[in-house]
């Protein structure tokens, strides 16, 4: 797990085929950088390619950094 404000870099998506394409589809590719906003419960806000997006924990599982 990353905290917040600290700036990552992708290194891997992993989990079923289907959610790897929904996570590139919305920026979380490998070698991309990622910044943990803040984490809400069960979810998390991160800033990735200049979006800020909100994903579930459960997903945010399947991103290797």
């Amino acid at each position: 797990m990353v905290k917040e404000g600290e700036l990552s870099t992708i290194k891997k998506i992993g989990g079923k085929e289907e959610t790897r394409k929904f996570l590139e589809s919305l920026g979380f590719v490998a070698g991309s950088t990622v910044i943990v906003i803040s984490q809400v419960g069960g979810n998390i806000i991160v800033n990735v390619k200049d979006s800020r997006i909100a994903i579930g924990m459960d997903m945010a599982n399947k991103i290797i950094v």
